[in-house]
């Protein structure tokens, strides 16, 4: 088989979607690893180390695309790659269709097969391919938090962590999954006053037994997420339903309740967000205010810290690859369910029930 690692075009994109020594094993497997020249560089990983490992070196994106029976990416394909996709071809990558109906049209007029790293399945009913960016998210959610809670970036001019004789910051957590647990690990150790929510009692449970005294766990429903916005100095959206669009937990006027300067970072934005005023935000321009309060959704929170992101990635994505060139894909999803769960469209079909049904797309279950 053929495999193709184009540049990532997202802006601020600096995660690759292969490691030096994926190219090695495929090679090693008797399989064509083609890289796109810089692929690699914004994750410090240089050219001639791929093709020290075996790899291909193309000039353009175009080169990749023609050739490649499988394509790995991190982000979606943009625009400007539409073109590019081929019928029969195997795209494997985040794609988040919920979130936008024109890639999914793109997708679906192409012919491509959309294998999804965000609903693939482990063999305990996880998402590991998600759960990795999920903990980068997390935890950098804090950290941007505490970043634009500061004045200069016209936050309130709060320290997460308060000082002796003064309060610290409260901080609320929408959603008790990975992103949720790690943005409350994080916020714990900083001393904030942290309350994470979730409609999942058993979650509430296990969270409760792990985190610090100064972490407590609140169901979610209406009236509690109106109280604690008025509590918060900073709120993390981090909900997610699998293959979705998030549910809208914040409304617009919502935002009247809470303390001007106060700081929403929503993580679930690359599902559509769980804020209604949310819209998508890039690293060079990631926020603006609304209502007075300071929205950070940037679609691409790992991609800033690209080297931690990029091995923390491929150790877990590369093997679920190796097996799809081995095997071929149908192959693949008959040994194992959870590929077969990835897979959202194929050959203009839409085989993701969530995703058909966001967009009231005809549904067909896949059949490897």
């Amino acid at each position: 088989m053929i495999i193709g690692l184009p540049k990532e075009t997202k802006l601020d994109e600096y995660r690759v979607a292969l490691l030096p020594v994926g190219a090695e094993e495929l090679t090693r497997a008797g399989h064509r690893v083609l890289v796109q020249q810089g692929a690699g560089l914004g994750s410090g990983l240089t050219d001639d180390v791929y093709a020290e490992n075996g790899a291909i070196l193309c000039e353009t994106a175009a080169e990749v695309w023609a050739q490649a029976d499988l394509i790995i990416k991190v982000k979606e394909p943009l625009p400007a790659e539409w073109p590019l996709l081929r019928p029969g071809q195997i795209v494997f990558t985040y794609f988040h269709f919920a979130a936008s109906s024109e890639l999914t049209k793109a997708v679906v007029d192409s012919g491509i097969t959309a294998v999804a790293y965000e609903t693939l399945r482990g063999r305990k009913g996880d998402l590991p391919c998600l759960t990795p960016m999920s903990e980068v998210a997390g935890r950098m959610s804090i950290q941007q938090g505490a970043k634009y809670l500061e004045r200069p970036q016209e936050g309130r001019g709060i320290l997460l962590g308060g000082v002796p004789g003064v309060q610290p910051a409260h901080i609320t957590i929408l959603g008790g999954g990975v992103v949720g647990h790690n943005a409350a690990r994080i916020a714990g150790g900083f001393q904030a006053d942290v309350a994470i929510l979730d409609i999942n009692m058993e979650r509430l449970r296990y969270l409760d037994d792990i985190m610090p005294p100064n972490v407590n766990t609140v169901f979610s429903d209406r009236h509690n997420i109106v109280e604690q916005l008025k509590r918060a100095d900073l709120v993390i959206g981090a909900v997610l339903i699998e293959g979705a669009r998030a549910p809208r937990l914040i409304r617009k006027d919502d935002l009247k309740l809470m303390k001007p300067g106060a700081v929403i970072i929503d993580v679930a934005i690359d599902q559509g967000g769980c804020v209604e005023t949310s819209r998508p935000t890039t690293h060079s321009k990631p926020t603006y205010i609304e209502d007075g309060i300071v929205h950070y959704c940037v679609t691409n929170m790992p991609g800033a810290v690209g080297r931690t992101s990029t091995y923390a990635l491929c150790n877990v994505t590369f093997p679920y690859a190796l097996q799809i060139a081995q095997q071929g894909l149908s192959a693949a999803c008959r040994r194992d369910p959870g590929i077969a769960h990835a897979v959202n469209v194929v050959n203009g079909k839409v085989t993701n029930r969530a995703v058909a049904e966001t967009f009231q797309l005809p549904w067909e279950e896949f059949q490897p």
